[in-house]
């Protein structure tokens, strides 16, 4: 997913998409640490994926907080 893409969703879908990706990362940590995975670089995407998401959600916040 593109920061592009993420500045284009709104504050409450950001958050629900974090929160699934979050779920999905412990579940990819808790299957690799018990077998081998079939893709071991999504658990990379998936961590620059929430990062860019928390980037754009602060980014967001400080535009309200300066906007006050």
């Amino acid at each position: 997913m593109k920061a592009k893409e993420i500045r284009d969703l709104g504050v409450d879908d950001i958050r629900a998409r974090l929160a699934e990706l979050e779920r999905e990362r412990f579940n990819l940590q808790f299957r690799s640490a018990t077998e081998p995975l079939s893709n071991p670089l999504r658990l990379r995407s998936i961590r620059r994926d929430i990062a860019r998401l928390q980037t754009v959600l602060r980014q967001k916040a400080m535009l309200t907080e300066a906007a006050r």
